[in-house]
């Protein structure tokens, strides 16, 4: 544990915010969502964990950890919400050890890959951790081996890790896992298992996974060929705002493959992922106002959706909008430029 330790004064300082998509879970953990209370409770509670902690109770010391971080009871200090953390880690905590893995993981991401001491801090703490069965740490260090972070490549470490989390539970070592079999990262191309972890993840709800499981009904990977299954899966990913789920749900639509044609809820299914930055929505949103197919044709609007798909690297996009700015007087183009440059995510294109 001696090498990590110089990473701390650094860490320390690290403002922690909540992680997205496959970043390991939130280091605030029960703390961040405990109830409101009283001040003076909190405080006092904050003084009776102290005393335990001091006395060297490493749950204590955790959970004075997070007091520290959140500033619970206490003025939030990340100096001594580390180093109460590292007491606890110390001891062989495993959550403690853990969090101490994912701050340091997060200084990584931070400083866009230049902390390599920090990720081999991380990948020491996630590896204490996931050896005593901490399915966070094992799932953490399962992606530390995939993506070579803090320890050398090595599907294969990767697929043995997912694995363990995955049969603890874990939708997203399952989903990962899904993957390594679609891709045959680590084991064989198993399209069959591929399935089985998709849908394992897919029932809790992971919609990374809703929306792979949509993609093997669609192509027959693993499963019989089932296009209203798969639009079912990418409905279930889409409500739950996965662009990419949304964008394929609309092909669905446009297509009439697996739903009744509809070029209308194509229309609405390409806009929410257009509205999400999504370049294949923006074009293929463009297409339709441009043919008015589902909405009114409005050539205006189409060529702000070809500017934003274009601005993205769309090859077709950029054609499209040269097509349509032809067909546009001067002053619609510039509303139209106008429109698009002052675009930002969330915006109805």
């Amino acid at each position: 544990m001696q090498r990590t330790s110089v990473l701390w004064v650094a860490i320390l300082v690290l403002l922690l915010s909540a992680c997205d998509d496959r970043t390991p879970g939130n280091p605030l953990g029960s703390a961040q969502a405990s109830e409101p209370a009283d001040e003076s409770s909190l405080e006092a509670a904050f003084a009776a964990s102290l005393k335990k902690a001091e006395a060297g109770d490493a749950s204590e010391q955790l959970a004075v950890g997070e007091a520290y971080l959140v500033g619970k009871g206490v003025a939030k200090n990340a100096v001594k919400a580390v180093a109460w953390y590292s007491k606890a880690a110390e001891q062989g905590d495993a959550v403690a050890q853990y969090k101490l893995g994912l701050m340091a993981i997060m200084m990584f991401y931070n400083s866009e890959g230049v902390a390599k001491d920090a990720a081999e801090a991380a990948a020491l703490w996630f590896k204490l951790a996931a050896e005593q069965g901490n399915v966070p740490a094992q799932f953490s260090l399962g992606q530390m081996y995939a993506r070579g972070h803090g320890v050398a490549k090595d599907a294969a470490r990767a697929v043995e890790w997912y694995t363990k989390a995955a049969e603890q539970g874990s939708a997203g070592a399952q989903y990962e896992l899904g993957v390594m079999f679609t891709n045959g990262e680590g084991v064989a191309k198993d399209a069959a298992i591929a399935e089985a972890w998709y849908r394992k993840a897919a029932e809790q709800g992971d919609a990374d996974a809703q929306n792979s499981l949509g993609l093997t009904y669609l192509n027959g990977e693993g499963v019989a060929k089932d296009a209203t299954k798969a639009a079912a899966w990418y409905r279930r990913a889409a409500d739950q705002g996965h662009v990419r789920a949304q964008f394929n749900l609309g092909l669905m639509y446009a297509g009439g493959q697996g739903v009744a044609k509809d070029d209308a809820k194509a229309v609405a299914w390409w806009t929410k992922a257009a509205k999400q930055g999504f370049a294949y929505a923006q074009f293929n949103l463009g297409v339709m106002y441009r043919n008015g197919e589902g909405v009114p044709r409005d050539f205006i609007r189409a060529y702000i959706l070809f500017n934003l798909a274009a601005a993205q690297g769309h090859d077709a996009a950029k054609h499209a909008r040269d097509v349509v700015e032809a067909e546009l007087t001067p002053a619609e183009r510039a509303e139209g430029q106008r429109r698009a440059s002052g675009w930002k995510l969330g915006d109805t294109p």
